[in-house]
């Protein structure tokens, strides 16, 4: 299975499986319990955390929040800080991979406006998630494992903040360190087009309706054009029930019922309609669907020659009353769109975004002649207390914290009251879970199990535990954190836990000393992966847009894993005492 791994020619979920039948077939797992590990309830927590990390990322609250705290800082010193610190914070209450995924359209869209390399932004955002996820129970899975390892060996589960005293002072220097630490990245590298840039899409046009609730009310349009950090542009204001149109000055002032047509990508269309509560004016309620559970959904594609659409009008089509879509923007390359978006005439290559319920949409967009492009997630359109999911997560953290409700139960309670009040749909929720690395850990905690119960970390352990015999009982608990670092690069992090646990605790066991304190250097190491983008998903993810190379990353990741060495083995022995 380690061999494989490191080989790379098979999907890690499918090693793992593999792996799994061998020591079936091999009698190593019993048949009864080859698929216990399914029923453990840390597969239940991480896949529920990646559902409701995906309902605050669709809410856009924090992405806000950080956007007016990033108008202050000028510096990259002071904007890697502010943004490597709220990834970093964020880590600990939700999973580090969905904490990251927020900000990395914010630190893109912050390299561009300060003309500098997106390379000194991400990669530090990626270690600071990964560091933060070691603050709680629940921000990495390395964490959330050994606590299962815990269980496995007889003793209870870890709770929530068992981690806090040895993560929080780690993150904190390790924010600090990153905060100045950029300087030894690249500067030059420009790295890949990802989210909004995947499409070579202009700015979409699409109108949005100011009602009277509106904080943006009596502001001037220069008002909402900055705000929007000329991401948005105002291309012209309809009143007087639609009647009449007009180009407006940038000391229009705006007013209630206004509907504005805007040119801006959509994402920032989302993120100022939600900001300042406008309403996409073409996002009425359609009729309901036959099936009542079916969501709705927008969809971008693009208008394919001999299309019905080319050549007429919304109204002339009859979107609405004859397909049940809404068209909520059009992007046509080459030129702006000046007319009305339900006067509009199609042609072939308008890029649309379509909104209509998600069983049937795919066969109206087919009918209508119009090709589907990859799915962004796009949440135009839909309506939502932005509130919501980060109230939910704080009540579920406030439950486990009260011992009222044991961690699975919290969050996955959690993860389905989003889905009920529409926060998020039942398609994203399953979309959000990373499928691969549920099947990979239902996989390997038997595996895990296996080598406990058959002696084989009893073999591995005696011959590092004689080793370490010689060695004081501090730099076998270093030793065993640097293992656990430098195994999660060759396998996947989840999967060094399974393995280092059982054997870090027999040495425990082998010195006479307690296995809680090698339990938490196992847990900590495979969380700190800084010298691959390989050994975690959020080296990788950054790597693209970041332009980064496989070296680049033992530039800051080496003095980091030094950092978490030397820093987390006394306050492991401190707040975990080895008698």
């Amino acid at each position: 299975m380690l061999a494989l791994f490191v080989w790379e020619r098979l999907r890690y979920d499918i090693v793992s499986s593999l792996a799994l039948l061998a020591a079936v077939a091999t009698g190593c797992v019993p048949t009864g319990s080859a698929f216990s590990g399914f029923s453990n309830p840390v597969v239940v927590v991480i896949a529920s955390i990646l559902v409701v990390s995906r309902a605050i990322e669709v809410s856009g609250v924090m992405e806000s929040a950080m956007r007016r705290l990033l108008r202050r800082a000028n510096s990259p010193s002071s904007q890697i800080g502010l943004m490597t610190g709220a990834v970093t914070a964020l880590s600990a209450l939700m999973k580090n991979v969905g904490a990251l995924a927020l900000f990395l359209p914010i630190a893109l869209q912050t390299a561009s406006r300060s003309k500098r390399a997106p390379s000194l932004y991400l990669m530090p955002m990626a270690f600071g998630s990964l560091i933060g996820g070691a603050v709680t129970l629940i921000g990495t899975s390395p964490n959330l494992l050994i606590s299962a390892v815990r269980t496995q060996l007889g003793g209870r589960p870890f709770s929530m903040f068992d981690f806090t005293p040895v993560g929080l002072p780690l993150a904190l220097a390790a924010v600090a360190f990153l905060s100045f630490g950029w300087r030894l990245l690249p500067r030059d590298r420009s790295g890949q087009r990802t989210g909004e840039n995947l499409f070579d899409v202009d700015s979409y046009t699409t109108e949005l309706k100011l009602p009277a609730s509106s904080p943006m009310v009596g502001k001037r349009v220069r008002d909402l054009e900055d705000f929007a950090e000329g991401e948005l542009g105002v291309v012209a204001i309809v009143r007087e029930e639609g009647r009449r149109r007009y180009v407006p000055a940038p000391d229009w002032m705006l007013l209630a019922d206004d509907v504005l047509t805007v040119r801006a990508s959509a994402a920032e269309a989302k993120r100022i309609a939600d900001a300042q509560g406008f309403e996409f004016a073409a996002a009425k309620a359609l009729a309901a669907p036959e099936k009542k559970s079916d969501d709705m959904e927008t969809m971008e594609a693009v208008i394919m020659p001999g299309s019905i659409l080319i050549g007429r009008s919304v109204r002339q089509v009859g979107l609405r009353r004859h397909y049940e879509v809404s068209l909520l923007a059009v992007s046509r390359a080459g030129r702006p769109i000046a007319a009305r978006l339900q006067d509009h005439a199609f042609a072939a290559g308008d890029v649309i975004v379509l909104q209509g319920w998600g069983q049937t949409l795919p066969d109206v967009a087919s009918r209508l002649g119009c090709l589907p492009l990859a799915d962004r997630g796009l949440t135009l359109g839909r309506r939502g207390v932005r509130w919501i999911p980060l109230l939910t997560l704080a009540a579920a953290l406030a439950l486990v914290i009260a011992h009222l409700v044991v961690v699975q139960v919290a969050f996955f309670g959690a993860a389905v009251i989003l889905i009920a009040l529409r926060q998020i749909t039942a398609k994203e929720a399953y979309e959000s879970i990373e499928w691969p690395v549920i099947v990979m850990l239902g996989a390997l905690l038997p595996i895990g199990e296996a080598l406990r119960t058959t002696g084989a970390s009893d073999l591995i352990a005696r011959v590092l535990g004689d080793w370490a015999q010689s060695a004081p009982s501090w730099l076998a608990l270093a030793l065993v954190l640097t293992a656990a670092m430098l195994l999660s690069p060759l396998l996947h992090h989840a999967a060094a836990v399974l393995v280092m646990g059982p054997i870090a605790a027999t040495i425990a066991l082998r010195l006479g000393l307690r296995a809680d304190p090698f339990l938490m250097a196992v847990a900590l190491g495979a969380s700190c992966d800084f010298l691959t983008p390989i050994g975690h998903q959020n080296n990788l993810l950054v790597m693209a847009p970041g332009g980064y190379r496989f070296g680049d990353y033992w530039r800051l990741g080496l003095p980091l894993s030094f950092l978490v060495v030397f820093g987390g083995t006394p306050l492991i022995l401190f707040f975990w005492p080895l008698r």
